[in-house]
This record gives C-alpha cells, sequence and structure tokens, in this order.
C-alpha cells in the first residue's frame, strides 16, 4: 500500500498546477445540473463541459464532484451533463455544450461505439474530445484518453477470487459476470480477469457454473473481440441492479447441487456485487461465496467490513479527475498534454494517461480510504 502516499502526493501537484493556471484571470464559475436533474447554466460563456454517464450510480456522482471542485476552484468555466443511460441524451448534452461555446469536452460514453456521432460533432466545432474512463470507439475524433488500467482492474479481481478460493480443492464452482456489452471497459475488465483465471480453469480448480459460451473456449487464453462479446451477451449485467438481481437469482435456480457449496464470483463493479451478494447469501445450499468488485463505492465498503463482499479496486476519481483537468488545462493553453500510452479504438491509437489501482479488503479500508482522506471514518461502522 506504499503507492497510496505516491498516488495523493501526485494528486496534490496536479491540483496545484491547475490551480497556479487559474491564478491567470480564469471566471470563477461553475455550472452543473441540478439535483432534479434541469439544467441551470449561469452563462453561456463555458470552457470545460463534461458528460457523465447516469446520477443513479454513486460512482459518477463522486466524479461530479471532483470535476467541479477541482476547475471551479481553479476558475474554469465548466458545466457537467448526465445522460441517464441514454446516447440520444448524450448527443443532446454534448451539442447543448457545443453551444455554450466550450474548447474542450471530457465524455464519459454511455455506449462507446454510438458516442461517435456526438463527438464527431464536436471536432467538427473545434472542440478537443477528451474520452473519460470509457473509450469511444470507431472514430478518429478522440484527442486524448483518460482511464484507470482497465486490464488490470479483472486481473486484480481474477487473482483475488485464485488467492481467495478454498485450498486445496478442485472443481470450485466459479460464477462469471460482466458489464454492459456496450462499455468497452467491460471487455478489458473480463479479458483481464480471464487472463488469470483461464488456467485455473484449464487444469480443473474452477468449474464455469453459469456461462456455456465461456466454458466452450475454457482452454483459450486469450480471445478474438467477437469471442468475448459472445461470453458477455451470456454473463452481462447491464450495469443495472435488478439484472444483476435477476440473472443471479436464474444461474442459483438453473444450477444442480455441485455447482453450489463453497462458490468464488466474477462481479465486475460494487454495484453488481451487492446484489449478486445478496442473492447468495439468501440461498441455503450456498455454504461460502468469494465475490469481487470495483469504484469502492460507500456501500460496498460497508459491505466488505460486515463480510458480505470480499475486495473492491479502489479507482481515486480524484487523481483520474485531477489526470483529466491537467490535460485540459494543457489544451486551453495550447500544450501537448501528458500521455503514457496508447489505446487502439478500432481507427486510431488514441493518446492516453494511465491512472494506477489498488485492492481494497477488510483489513485495507482504514489506510486506503480513510487515511488518504478518500472517505470519513465517520461514513462507516465497524471499521477496524
Amino acid at each position: 500500500m506504499r503507492k497510496m502516499g505516491k498516488k495523493i502526493v501526485g494528486l496534490l501537484l496536479a491540483a496545484s498546477m491547475v490551480l497556479g493556471v487559474a491564478a491567470c484571470g480564469k471566471k470563477e464559475k461553475n455550472n452543473s445540473e441540478t439535483p432534479s436533474g434541469g439544467n441551470t447554466p449561469a452563462s453561456s460563456d463555458v470552457q470545460v463541459g463534461i458528460v457523465l454517464p447516469t446520477k443513479d450510480e454513486p460512482r459518477w456522482l463522486q466524479d461530479q464532484k471532483q470535476f467541479e471542485t477541482i476547475l471551479g476552484d481553479a476558475g474554469f468555466t465548466n458545466q457537467v451533463l448526465f445522460s441517464q443511460g441514454s446516447s440520444a441524451t448524450e448527443k443532446t448534452n454534448v451539442e447543448t455544450l457545443i453551444s455554450k461555446g466550450i474548447k474542450v469536452l471530457i465524455i464519459c460514453a454511455q455506449d462507446g461505439a454510438a458516442a461517435s456521432a456526438a463527438v464527431e460533432q464536436a471536432k467538427k466545432s473545434g472542440v478537443k474530445v477528451i474520452a473519460y474512463d470509457r473509450l469511444i470507439t470507431g472514430t478518429d475524433a478522440v484527442d486524448y484518453y483518460v482511464t484507470f488500467d482497465s486490464f488490470a482492474v479483472g486481473a486484480a479481481q481474477g487473482q483475488y477470487l485464485i488467492d481467495n478460493a478454498p485450498a486445496g480443492k478442485k472443481g470450485i464452482p466459479l460464477y462469471l459476470y460482466a458489464g454492459a456489452a456496450t462499455d468497452n471497459n467491460a471487455f478489458i475488465f473480463f479479458e483481464g480477469a480471464w487472463s488469470v483465471l483461464q488456467p485455473k480453469i484449464a487444469d480443473g480448480t474452477f468449474v464455469i457454473a453459469n456461462s456455456s459460451e465461456a466454458e466452450a473456449l475454457k482452454d483459450k487464453a486469450s480471445f478474438e473481440r467477437a469471442e468475448v462479446g459472445k461470453i458477455i451477451g451470456q454473463i452481462t449485467t447491464d450495469w443495472d441492479f435488478n439484472v444483476d438481481k435477476s440473472k443471479a437469482e436464474a444461474n442459483l435456480t438453473s444450477v444442480k447441487a455441485d455447482m453450489k457449496g463453497d462458490v468464488v464470483v466474477l462481479a465486475p463493479n460494487d454495484g453488481t456485487a451487492r446484489s449478486i451478494a445478496d442473492v447468495f447469501a439468501t440461498d441455503k445450499d450456498i455454504k461460502s461465496y468469494v465475490i469481487t468488485g470495483q469504484d469502492s463505492e460507500k456501500a460496498s465498503v460497508q459491505y466488505i467490513i460486515d463480510g458480505k463482499q470480499s475486495m473492491t479496486v479502489f479507482k481515486d476519481t480524484r487523481t483520474l479527475a485531477a489526470d483529466s483537468v491537467a490535460m485540459a488545462v494543457s489544451i486551453l493553453e495550447g500544450k501537448d498534454p501528458t500521455t503514457d500510452t496508447t489505446y487502439n479504438n478500432g481507427k486510431i491509437d488514441v493518446p492516453a494517461k494511465q491512472t494506477s489501482i489498488v485492492v481494497v479488503t477488510k483489513d485495507k479500508v482504514k489506510q486506503a480510504l480513510i487515511d488518504s482522506g478518500y472517505y470519513e471514518a465517520a461514513d462507516f461502522s465497524g471499521i477496524e
């Protein structure tokens, strides 16, 4: 966990840099959606527009707060809009922001492919586009990409299941779940997890319980995109709590007794983890379960403390937002933003900046999430 100190120092440096630029006389104005979802722009002069997928998941509200704090404190006019699960709304949001004169668009796509039309319109209007957390595919209208290492997230989840499965056993039931098929990250998360799980599936340590598509490909160490798509088509949660619950219930109803007992569960994020864990916890034939997650949502941190969820992958949105803002500042100053890798989106290699991740278990909650200042201890009960 020594990396955490470096991350926070890096964040403070990034924020300091942004604040330093603000001293050059930027207007101190911030525009965002009202809590009810209506737009209340105070001015038609908006420098940075941000479009996020939904306000129904705590993760994106956390991101909104980081953007508004960093950009607002730095004196940059900005507006955050939510697409609420609709690519059509997302496109309208982008058009609204373009009409307000934005110079930089930071967008987390609802659907990576569908968002191409919106960012192409932004490019035609002279707006620089930063894809945030989710890659926008099939277009050359993406200038930069800021992301966590999604492959590393999946690999960390898979490795956790391996390290915490019942020792010395073979034939351990493995339940696989994935994010939305419209989210490019869902593919990368799964590929990362599969990269470490596959050898344990091939040697019989794990037995896939709920995907005939994954079972048919269990001897393959890596997949073509279409092959991953077939698997995700079976195990997708659509990032929807109700889908999570109904799919988990259907899986446990359909399997035989030998697919219960002590099990391991690949859940792609915290929302899915809680919904799926609640279902597994109420099945009398499930003796124990190990389940993954990511995003370190407050509700899941409490689940981890209470022993209902096994782990979460902490993705510090302060750092990701600060990286995005630093990129936007460079663009507004006419400079080239700092990048450290590229991601191919099917059309071009997009220059990207990656942010590291941290695995959080019950014994790491205080160090990773409280001592770092991400959350307050008072937000939880039973912290050790």
